[in-house]
């Protein structure tokens, strides 16, 4: 709710988080088998049998606002679109409890790949009894009609993206109308990811349909509920019983999605306009003293708005009232009665927030502090490692989510998180908090108090122009433990024509912003050139990660902080960009945090804050920063969803420059390269190794540091059973519904 997140694109255009107050198709990370670290939490969705939940009941859920569409491959899909369509339309691989994807019995009975020589194919068995609501049975026709619309091969079709699809050479039917043969031009490792969800060949069969049609109602649908109707004046969407669904029959008569804004989420709950709300820590709170204040049998503190009076407030009002202004006595007692009946308000919302449960766990997706390595001293690779050595991300993590009670460890991985199969921490490669190495690389660099007060004419070590690369190989062994056949080492005109990790050093005339796919429009890329310093190789971390040898690192200081670093007569400040708005300032106390973290070698930061509106759009996307603050979410398919997110940006035809979602700027071919082996493996495992040593390259390029989980919260009537924070695994919509008063009992004993 708090925390800023990359604007929804489609489902999984771009698994994409909230813009700030924007909502989130909440999916916190469930407990299993994975980093063993205490960092994970488990589902709070107060699961029971269908046999305990009665039949009957409409549930409003809040959403930010209504969808713009319901075609989740269009570019302005969102988390509305998301969320509604998952219960109407087929998932062929819905995530479990641990992030995999898990073959959905209701609709395959068997889905695997059968052949790999000459090439790839993957054989889809339906369930016989799987129709669309007119009856007719899905079938190939359906999945031919959604590859060719997603391919990317006729422009008439407005896509968001076309990853997977695009490997596709033909879809066939197979032995009957049960079987859908799928055959790929070129391997593709996350095939579970395609189809899903399913639409009808009447949505994805002709650019109309595509484009216009599904924007605003699906003729056809295949899951549990139908559209029942969408009231763009009254901020809903309902969804009814789909009288053809052959599964378990939804437990609900009717899901209606409610547009509240997330200020207004604590008011809509107490007035029993909605069952179910993502809310912030504030509602939290609000919920949790209510329900503590109840059951100690204690009257609702009256601390709503003008209710609480400071000392000086009182002493004014005393002389007011014994003054001889009676205009100013009539005022008083006017302020007095509006207190009076704020406070009553407030009482009577906190007596109605017992009625509800906040249901709480970690998101699968992670804030992380982003460096914008495109130009200024954070085109230094150098730079950036002090600032990410400067961090105390234990001491962030717990800052978010200690007070909620919430597990709270640092986030060890770019592409996964603990618990999934693939997580395996990675920041080692980058060392942890060391304030004397953050101020030792910074000397290295050039950046010294002395440079702060006067320019140098000379020519200081470790300056740009005596740089080769920001990232120098492992020697012997080591480099070849990666497996990339030494592709991008770290030299200029060895797989790296920026100079290594991520020296991208042009300047930005232009930026274009779209929801969806967001490339950045900029200057050229460019390289720097100069003979590399000696690299100090230590155990556990990256080489390029600490200064070399000899260079010193001053003591941490213990009385005044240290006067501010500078080059040539130029200060080391960088432009800290974070949104304003009244839902964010959870983001801003933990940018404080930074601030303070980086002051202390020196670094002086400028905090700009601006508009939640325009913060991501004129901001991030646009590459006008030099720290900012947002989240990725993970994913089960890393190979597919986040190599547009650490792609090293590339010049276009026209001299700008091409980033697609790698805001920071930095990147490297190597990494480019072991996303694309990773994507063409076919062997789980070894793609999984490649994501690990990809997400080390990361993490030494030290342009995206992960901080912490985002905490989900979600408000649940006391009644509702299994829903709430979901985790990884996709809600069950018909399992949804209101305990039976006998059950409810039982389980209070």
């Amino acid at each position: 709710m708090s925390h800023l997140g990359v604007p929804w694109g489609t489902a999984r255009t771009r698994r994409s988080l909230a813009l700030l107050t924007t909502g989130v198709l909440a999916f916190p990370l469930l407990a299993g088998c994975g980093s063993g670290d205490g960092s994970t939490a488990g589902p709070d969705i107060a699961v029971v049998d269908r046999n305990q939940v009665a039949d009957g009941g409409t549930v409003d859920w809040a959403v930010d606002a209504l969808p713009t569409t319901l075609n989740a491959f269009q570019a302005d899909a969102d988390a509305t679109t998301a969320r509604i369509t998952g219960a109407l339309l087929p998932t062929l691989f819905p995530l479990d409890a641990r992030g995999e994807p898990q073959l959905d019995p209701d609709y395959l009975e068997s889905a695997k790949v059968i052949e790999r020589e000459p090439r790839q194919v993957v054989l889809y068995r339906l369930n016989q009894q799987a129709v669309w609501s007119d009856g007719r049975q899905i079938g190939a026709p359906d999945f031919l009609a959604q590859w060719r619309a997603l391919s990317g091969r006729d422009s008439a079709f407005w896509t968001a993206r076309n990853a997977g699809y695009d490997r596709i050479d033909r879809i066939e039917r197979g032995a009957d109308d049960l079987e859908v043969r799928v055959t790929f031009n070129r391997p593709y490792a996350d095939w579970r990811s395609l189809f899903s969800p399913l639409y009808p060949k009447e949505v994805t069969g002709s650019p109309d349909a595509f484009n216009d049609g599904s924007r605003t109602t699906l003729p056809k649908t295949a899951g549990p509920f139908r559209l029942g109707g969408i009231d763009r004046k009254a901020g809903e969407v309902s969804l009814v019983r789909n009288l053809r669904w052959w599964g378990s029959r939804p437990k609900l008569d009717s899901l209606v999605f409610r547009a509240v804004a997330p200020r207004d989420r604590a008011a809509a709950l107490a007035e029993g306009r909605v069952d179910v709300a993502d809310i912030d820590a504030a509602a939290d709170r609000r919920i949790t003293r209510a329900v503590r204040d109840r059951a100690k049998g204690r009257p609702p503190l009256a601390m709503g708005p003008g209710a609480a009076t400071d000392p000086a407030s009182a002493l004014r009002s005393w002389a007011v009232a014994h003054g001889s202004d009676p205009e100013a006595a009539a005022a008083e007692r006017t302020a007095r009665e509006k207190a009076r009946a704020d406070a009553e308000a407030y009482a009577a919302e906190q007596k109605a927030l017992t009625g509800y449960v906040v249901r709480k766990s970690l998101e699968p997706a992670y804030t992380q502090l982003a460096l914008n390595g495109e130009s200024g001293p954070l085109a230094d690779d150098r730079v950036r490692r002090a600032v990410a050595r400067a961090l105390d991300r234990q001491e962030l993590a717990e800052t978010v989510l200690r007070p909620l009670g919430l597990p709270a460890r640092p986030v060890g991985s770019h592409l996964a998180l603990a618990g999934q199969p693939g997580y395996q921490d990675g920041s080692t490669a980058l060392g942890g908090q060391d304030t004397g190495q953050a101020q030792a690389l910074l000397a290295e660099a050039g950046w010294t108090r002395e440079g702060a007060a006067r320019p140098d004419t000379g020519t200081k070590a470790g300056s740009e122009a005596g740089r080769q690369g920001p990232e120098a190989e492992p020697d012997g062994d080591e480099a070849e433990d990666d497996g990339t056949d030494g592709a991008d080492d770290g030299k200029p005109g060895e797989g790296d024509p920026a100079g290594g990790v991520g020296h991208v050093l042009a300047t930005a005339p232009a930026a274009a912003f779209h929801s969806a796919v967001l490339l950045r429009q900029a200057g050229a890329l460019t390289a720097s050139a100069g003979g590399a310093p000696a690299q100090d190789h230590r155990p556990g971390g990256a080489v390029g990660a600490y200064a070399p040898p000899g260079t010193a690192a001053p003591a941490r200081a213990t009385g005044p902080r240290p006067g501010p670093l500078g080059k040539d007569g130029k200060p080391l400040s960088l432009r800290f960009v974070l949104p304003s708005g009244p839902g964010s300032e959870q983001l801003r106390g933990v940018g404080d945090r930074i601030s303070a973290m980086l002051e202390e070698i020196g670094i002086r930061t400028e905090i700009v804050k601006v508009p939640d509106e325009s913060y991501f759009r004129d901001h991030v996307a646009a590459g006008d920063y030099d720290l900012a603050l947002y989240s990725w979410p993970a994913t089960a398919y890393p190979a597919t969803d986040d190599r547009p997110i650490f792609a090293k940006p590339v010049p276009a035809a026209d001299g700008s420059l091409q980033v697609e979602q790698n805001y920071t700027r930095v990147g490297t071919d190597h990494i480019d390269q072991l996303f694309d082996r990773a994507v063409g493996e076919l062997d789980e495992s070894a793609a999984r190794e490649l994501m690990k040593q990809a997400d080390a390259r990361i993490w030494a390029a030290a342009g995206s540091i992960p901080l912490y989980r985002r905490p989900q919260l979600v408000a649940v009537d006391r009644k509702l059973v299994n829903v709430g924070a979901f985790g990884f695994a996709a809600p069950r919509y018909q399992d949804i519904g209101y305990e039976r008063p006998q059950a409810a009992k039982a389980g209070s004993k």
